[in-house]
Formats: C-alpha cells, sequence, structure tokens
C-alpha cells in the first residue's frame, strides 16, 4: 500500500537524525501527466531534476525477500544510498524504516554496524539488478494547514532486456496534517485521473526481473497476537485494497478470467472484513463504503458470470455467442474501473483506514483497545455458529437460504483466512488447514447450487434463454444429486475442530 509513513534516518556529518515521513503514490496516465504539467495547479514553477536509482540486490533477492530494498541514486553530482525495511507489525501497513546517506561511488558502502547487521551476509554478494531512471518535477505547496511535496516522475524501469514505463506522481508531507495529502490527491485527480498506486518501484523493478504479472492472489496480513483489533482492521484491509488495485491494473490490458475473479475475491474479503469488523468502524461514512464496495462487486459480475458459462459451454454456437458478450462486457467493465466513482473511492478508503481518527468517535475507544486475538476468537465463534446452524436443514431450504448459508460460509473461511497467523501452535496450524479445507468443500457445493439456482436469470439477462446448448451448463437435472453433496458436505464441516 503506497499511502505509507515510514521512518527516516537521515546522516548528517555530525550525527542521524530520526525523521518521520508520509507518502501518498497515484498513477497518471502519459496524457493524465502531460495535462498536469500544462495546467499546473500547484502554483509555482517546478525544479527540474534527473535521476538513475541503481537497485542492489544478491542473485537470490535475498534483499527483497526480507523486504528490504538497497538504492544508489545519482541526481547531477550527488550521490544518495537509501536502505528501506518493511515493518508490517508497527501502526500498519505504511511504516518501514529507511536509512539513508551520501556516497561518492556507485557501489553501496555499508559500513554502519546497523546496515551491516540489517542485511547479514547478503552484502558480499550484492549486485546491481534494475534502474529506475526518471525526469522529476518537483513542487512543494503550502497551504493553511500543510506543506507537501509534490514530485511528478517520468521515466522508465529497466531490468536487463525488459523495461516498464513510469508516470507516477508522489505527495510528501513535510509539515501538517496527512489529510492534506488526500486533498490534493482529489485536486490532482479533477487535473489528471489519477489511480492509487500500490507498488513502489523497487517493488516493479524485481516484477520485471520474474515472469509477466498473472493473477494476484490474497496474501496473510502480518497480524501478531498482542496487536490490537483496530490495527488488525488496517493490516487486512490494506492488504485486500492492493490485491483489488493489482487485479484491477491487469485488467486494463488483459482478459484473464482468473484476474477478474481475484479482483472479485479482493472485493469480497473487504466487505466481508466490514462485517466482521463493525463494531470497530463507528463512522458516519461506514455504510456509505459498504455500499460503494456493494456496487463495484456488481459491476464485475456479468463479466464473470460469462467466464463462468465459457468454462462450461461445449456448444459451439453458444461459445461464439458467449464470447461476443464477453467483450462487450469486459469492456463495459474497464470503463467502470476507470471512472472518477471508482478513483474516488480508492482514495477516500485509504484516507480512512490510514487516519485512525477518520474511523471511529470517542465512544469506541475501549473496543478498539481490544486484542485481535480476542476479538478474533469471538468473531470465529459467531460466523461458526451461524453456518453450523443455517445448514441443519439444508436440503429441505430454499435457494435463498442456501444463497445465506452459502455467504455466512464465505464470511467464515475469509476470517479464518484474515486470523491465521494468530493461531501458530502445531495443533491450530493442522486444525486450521484441516478447517479450512472441509469450509472450502462446503463453498464449493454451496456455489454450484447457487450457480443452478440464478442460472435462468443470467440467460435472461445475457438473451440466451432457450439457446442451444444452455441446458448443460449447470446441471439443470442433477440438483438433488447436488444437495445431497452440500449436506454431505456440511455434516462434515459441523464435525470438524475449531482451530481457535
Amino acid at each position: 500500500m503506497r499511502a505509507q509513513r515510514s521512518i527516516r534516518l537521515r546522516r548528517s556529518a555530525a550525527a542521524e537524525v530520526l525523521m518521520q515521513e508520509t507518502e501518498l503514490n497515484l498513477e497518471l496516465s502519459q496524457a493524465g501527466a502531460e495535462t498536469l504539467l500544462k495546467t499546473n495547479p500547484f502554483g509555482t514553477s517546478p525544479t527540474v531534476l534527473q535521476q538513475t536509482s541503481t537497485y542492489f540486490d544478491t542473485l537470490g533477492r535475498d534483499l527483497s525477500k526480507r523486504g528490504l530494498s538497497l538504492r544508489i541514486r545519482q541526481s547531477g553530482n550527488e550521490r544518495v544510498q537509501t536502505v528501506k525495511a518493511g515493518d508490517g507489525t508497527a501502526a500498519g501497513p505504511f511504516i518501514r524504516d529507511e536509512w539513508e546517506r551520501p556516497v561518492t561511488g556507485d557501489k553501496p558502502v555499508l559500513d554502519d554496524p546497523q546496515i551491516g547487521a540489517l542485511l547479514a551476509g547478503a552484502a558480499p554478494r550484492l549486485v546491481p539488478l534494475f534502474e529506475v531512471q526518471v525526469r522529476r518535477h518537483r513542487w512543494n505547496v503550502t497551504s493553511s494547514e500543510a506543506t507537501v511535496e509534490v514530485s511528478l516522475d517520468l521515466g522508465k524501469i529497466v531490468a536487463a532486456d525488459r523495461e516498464s514505463p513510469v508516470c507516477e506522481i508522489e505527495l510528501e508531507k513535510k509539515a501538517g496534517t496527512p489529510a492534506a495529502l488526500f486533498e490534493l490527491a482529489r485536486k490532482v485527480d479533477l487535473v489528471a485521473p489519477a489511480r492509487l498506486g500500490v507498488l513502489s518501484k523497487a517493488e516493479r523493478g524485481y516484477r520485471l526481473l520474474g515472469p509477466a504479472p498473472g493473477a494476484v492472489k490474497a496474501k496473510p496480513a502480518p497480524l501478531t497476537p498482542h496487536m490490537s483489533a483496530a490495527t488488525a482492521f488496517v493490516q487486512i484491509a490494506a492488504e485486500s485494497l492492493k490485491q483489488f488495485r493489482l487485479n484491477e491494473m491487469a485488467l486494463t490490458w488483459s482478459r484473464d478470467a482468473e484476474v477478474l475473479h481475484q479482483a472479485r475475491v479482493s472485493l469480497r474479503r473487504l466487505r466481508s472484513l466490514f462485517s466482521i469488523c463493525k463494531p470497530l468502524l463507528l463512522d458516519s461514512r461506514f455504510d456509505r463504503f459498504r455500499e460503494e464496495l456493494r456496487w463495484l462487486a456488481a459491476e464485475t459480475g456479468r463479466a464473470r458470470n460469462i467466464d463462468v458459462m465459457l468454462s462450461r459451454a461445449t456448444n459451439e454456437e453458444l461459445i461464439a455467442r458467449l464470447q461476443a458478450a464477453r467483450e462487450d462486457a469486459y469492456r463495459a467493465l474497464n470503463t467502470s474501473l476507470s471512472s472518477v466513482r471508482v478513483r474516488s473511492l480508492m482514495i477516500d478508503l485509504v484516507e480512512w483506514f490510514s487516519i485512525d481518527d477518520r474511523r471511529a468517535d470517542t465512544s469506541s475507544k475501549v473496543v478498539h483497545a481490544e486484542l485481535v486475538r480476542d476479538f478474533a476468537s469471538v468473531a470465529l465463534n459467531r460466523l461458526r455458529k451461524k453456518v453450523v446452524k443455517g445448514g441443519r436443514n439444508l436440503i429441505d431450504a430454499d435457494d435463498e437460504a442456501r444463497h445465506r448459508l452459502r455467504i455466512a460460509a464465505k464470511k467464515l473461511r475469509y476470517a479464518a483466512e484474515f486470523f491465521e497467523l494468530l493461531y501458530l501452535s502445531k495443533t491450530q496450524v493442522k486444525r486450521h488447514h484441516r478447517f479450512t479445507t472441509v469450509l472450502a468443500g462446503l463453498q464449493d457445493q454451496l456455489g454450484n447450487l447457487n450457480d443452478l439456482a440464478v442460472a435462468s436469470d443470467m440467460f435472461s439477462e445475457l438473451g440466451l434463454s432457450g439457446a442451444v446448448g444452455t441446458e448443460d451448463l449447470f446441471g439443470m437435472d442433477e440438483k438433488a444429486r447436488l444437495l445431497r453433496r452440500a449436506a454431505k458436505a456440511h455434516d462434515a464441516f459441523a464435525n470438524t475442530k475449531r482451530f481457535w
């Protein structure tokens, strides 16, 4: 997540000085950057610098695996070495330590004991892996409440024989409140469409060194048992939002069904997190965010439904009709994703996640201080009871009741994934694996039943009612068999031990 607060240690001639930095990154199109430079909404002429940053690591990417990056940035005759270390256990996923020092050459200088300990044996094997070459336009913007350094970077990242364009704007708070960054971000978006940036230049460089990025799956947030429930909410929300943005970025050039699926997963995770953590979210904007996420998830539904049908279709005429409808659906989806509504939602959510006083009033301080493991155990118990109770008469229940059970099972599975790192004893790890495996099996069966229940509406929406081949897509005559499988899966789940 690139709305980030980082601790920076600057080396001066006398001593290292501790400073705190708050940043927000936005991605622009080339046309948007040109418009921004032409209109220049920042009031003064920019300072223009040519910068080349060389990133070092071992061939085995030891630093990257530890959450570290090391670069030497040259601007004119000045060279500055920077080491950054991620720390997801402090005040959220935007914290990291940063050490800077001037250097005279193109090789890292690692004579500081703290840096030497941080790199722990990797130093002798460091080699340059990629470069970031940018032309930086820099402004200092001052308002009554804050001073913000604005940097527009245009250039490229070069790794071996591959390269990727850079067109982004970085807002760094020098003084005042963090809210000023988000106000300025909205001002930028009015001039040039700006999307939330979730990858650092270092992360983008490492991605160039590997295979072409595809669908991005959810990663566990770095929770610890002694973390507050409120802080855990921020950690999980940030991971889910980053997963969405990475898959959303891929959807601008890809028609990969798995990319869309993972984008939908990230939205479902966010919506489930909102539901699970509602007691922590005593804020007037909660309902608005929940409704906006529901709308965004619905915007992805048509294309996803067509992908599901195509994966099952065998009739050539039906496949041709579905492929044409799929292209239209993805085109409409990309229009929605590039809209000011979605861009604003991403910025608003990050502001909400990042600034504590935007998420709660004073009456919720006790709830916010609750340890996440205590909160998680209560939430998991509540969700489990709902799934056990909801499936007792699964075969005789109506479609709507089975739909509610499917949603409850999905929330429970996401909660089990959210809080996985809080339960790490050998027994808990084994039980967690068993629990989530059995729960996934129940979800699959309920998903098949739901596909069957909504198939008629899906065909009608696409103008395919009665079309040849549709009768075989969802096993329309197999409902009884699906019900028996679902009931068996529910029994297995109800008899599975809890991991918490």
